[in-house]
């Protein structure tokens, strides 16, 4: 059973997650309307990536006797300035949930609920590899500038991701 106040902590994290699906999304219409469709896509399949996240805080909360308690998810901004804004903000958001879930596996070592610690150490390895791929674009595109040519070839990268199945 989980402790009351990490149960707390569990839904706002999911509404955390909740919130970052929702800002990748603002991100992706963002990069439609400067006409960058990769970058789109790429900003889409995180959107969908952040949703499976919220999902697995909603079953761990479930499998563990837990009640999920959704509230409001605030609207995310919808002008970044340029794609480099864009990939800026999602450096910080990703940051930003790092730190969240740091806290969250502190609360769970101090509560000596090994579960919740087993729990979230998938997210610890995943948060690496997200401030990882963010931070990279930021390099890239902060080194590109506004060379036409190469933010093309950029977009085009962006968009051959694709979603990945859950658990990888």
């Amino acid at each position: 059973m989980l402790n009351p106040e990490l149960e707390a902590a569990l839904n706002a994290q999911l509404g955390g997650e909740l919130y970052s699906s929702h800002l990748y999304l603002s991100m992706s219409a963002y990069c439609e309307a400067i006409n960058m469709p990769g970058a789109a896509n790429w900003f889409r399949v995180q959107a969908e990536e952040e949703r499976e996240h919220a999902m697995r805080f909603y079953a761990h909360i479930v499998d563990r006797g837990g009640r999920v308690t959704l509230g409001a998810i605030a609207a995310p901004p919808t002008e970044f300035g340029s794609l480099l804004g864009a990939f800026e903000q999602a450096l910080q958001a990703e940051r930003d949930v790092s730190a969240a879930i740091d806290r969250l596996v502190a609360m769970a070592v101090a509560q000596n609920d090994y579960a919740a610690q087993a729990f979230l150490q998938w997210f610890v390895t995943e948060q690496v590899e997200e401030e990882k791929q963010a931070g990279e674009m930021v390099q890239t595109l902060s080194a590109i500038g506004d060379d036409a040519a190469t933010l093309y070839m950029v977009d085009r990268e962006l968009g051959a991701r694709r979603s990945e199945p859950e658990g990888s």
